[in-house]
């Protein structure tokens, strides 16, 4: 699903618009010419940033319009049995980000959405809404990227309440078993991300669940689960395999009674 355009990550804020001219060994004629570019930077760099502020303000307009399309499929994909639970698993780059334990605890997911700040350019937040569970006590788990006073990229997240014994974080082993379907993102739990603020620019998990997953995730629900055979087709395949298999062997030999325990 298209989207209007919008900052991948959060970035330092950045401060400088223009570097200024210094003088250094030219000639007279030269260095006029070079003052005659750097007036000419100085007007694109003014134009750049009313594009910069009329494009901020069109965004906000699109995210106020796309807002009850959004809110109407949340509402339709409550409905729908496991939808999330199978959206992570078939994406390519989240599916190995649930453990066992934290699988079962998404079968509770029954809502999720971004919400970007009315500058977009200082943040958003991620809302996972649970129905009640066996895990924990919160009915809403959020976490928030923003640039801090000092223009500071941070990020902080609702702490888990979480119910007696039930803390995925210290149940689930820090390594996962499911390999070959992430390219360059790095192995943890989605409780070990959601609670991991060392460095929000480099955020990878969040920026595909807000750039990605979030603005279509019906594609992914979709996607039929290859490493299973992709479905009826190959089971059928199979049997006709071995069926025949089956006819030649009865064709050719008859078992004693020794044969069938050591093919078991």
């Amino acid at each position: 699903m298209a989207s209007a355009p919008s900052p991948k990550k959060l970035k330092k804020a950045d401060s400088t618009t223009h570097t200024k001219l210094e003088p250094r060994d030219f000639d007279a004629e030269t260095q006029k010419f070079l003052e005659e570019i750097d007036s000419c930077q100085n007007e694109i760099e003014a134009l750049n940033e009313q594009v910069s502020k009329i494009i901020l303000k069109l965004e906000q307009k699109f995210n106020r319009l796309r807002k009850p399309y959004f809110d109407k499929r949340a509402g339709i994909i409550t409905k729908v049995s496991n939808f999330w639970p199978n959206v992570f698993n078939n994406h390519p780059d989240l599916s190995s980000l649930l453990e066992e334990g934290e699988e079962d605890c998404f079968h509770y997911l029954i809502k999720l959405d971004v919400e970007e700040f009315e500058d977009i350019k200082s943040g958003y937040r991620i809302n996972f809404y649970f129905g009640k569970n066996p895990y924990f006590e919160n009915t809403v788990l959020t976490k928030e990227f923003k640039l801090g006073s000092l223009g500071i990229p941070t990020s902080l997240s609702i702490p888990i309440r979480w119910k007696e014994g039930m803390d995925l974080t210290q149940t689930n082993k820090p390594t996962c078993t499911r390999t070959g379907r992430k390219r360059q993102l790095e192995q943890r739990s989605f409780f070990a991300w959601y609670n991991d603020h060392i460095d929000p620019t480099s955020d990878t998990i969040a920026e595909i669940i807000k750039d990605d997953l979030w603005h279509n995730p019906l594609q992914y629900f979709l996607v039929p689960n290859l490493e299973v055979g992709n479905g009826v087709d190959n089971d059928e395949d199979g049997d006709e395999g071995s069926n025949a298999d089956d006819d030649e062997e009865e064709e050719t030999e008859v078992p004693t009674p020794a044969e069938p325990s050591e093919g078991n």
